[in-house]
C-alpha cells in the first residue's frame, strides 16, 4: 500500500502476534494482529482489532480514530512481513462484518498491482477460492507469497 503505516511496537518471537498504537482524535488505542493455525495445514487465520481491558482482541469495536488508511496499511504490511517469515503458509482473513469484508476488498482492489507483484490473492466465493476480482461480494480472502 502506498499509505504510511504505524510502527509495530511488539511482535511475538514466532510472529503470531503484532501490536501497534492507533493515534488520533480519540486518543492512543492499542491494536493487535494475530495469526492462528487453522485445521488446514499451512493455512493461518488472521484476526485484527482493538485490545480490550482483558487483553483480548475486540474485532467488532469501532475506533473512529481518523486513521483508517494508516491502520489498513499496517495490516497489509504485517501480512507481507508474516508471509516473508513463513513463505510456505497462506493467510486467510475476512472482516468481522460484511462492511469490513467489503472494505478489505476495496483496499485489495485499490492496491492490486502492488499486492499481485509478490503475492497470489484469492477470494472465497460460494465455499471455493477463485482468483481475486473487484466488485464481487465475497466471504473472505486468502493470500500466499509467490515463489514459496
Amino acid at each position: 500500500m502506498n499509505n504510511e503505516a504505524y510502527k509495530i511496537i511488539h511482535f511475538a518471537s514466532d510472529h503470531s502476534d503484532y501490536e501497534f498504537f492507533s493515534i488520533g482524535p480519540k486518543g492512543v488505542i492499542l491494536k493487535r494482529i494475530t495469526f492462528k493455525f487453522s485445521k488446514i495445514e499451512n493455512v493461518v487465520i488472521m484476526a485484527f482489532g482493538d485490545v480490550n481491558q482483558d487483553g483480548e482482541i475486540d474485532d467488532l469495536s469501532i475506533s473512529n480514530n481518523g486513521d483508517r488508511n494508516k491502520v489498513l496499511a499496517t495490516i497489509c504490511q504485517t501480512i507481507a512481513r508474516y508471509l516473508k517469515h513463513y513463505p510456505e503458509r497462506m493467510v486467510y482473513f475476512k472482516g468481522s462484518t460484511e462492511e469490513r469484508t467489503r472494505l478489505y476488498r476495496m483496499i485489495i482492489n485499490n492496491n492490486i498491482k502492488e499486492f499481485e507483484a509478490g503475492h497470489h490473492i484469492w477470494m472465497e466465493l460460494d465455499y471455493k477460492f477463485v482468483p481475486f476480482q473487484p466488485s464481487i461480494k465475497v466471504f473472505g480472502f486468502a493470500i500466499k507469497r509467490k515463489n514459496a
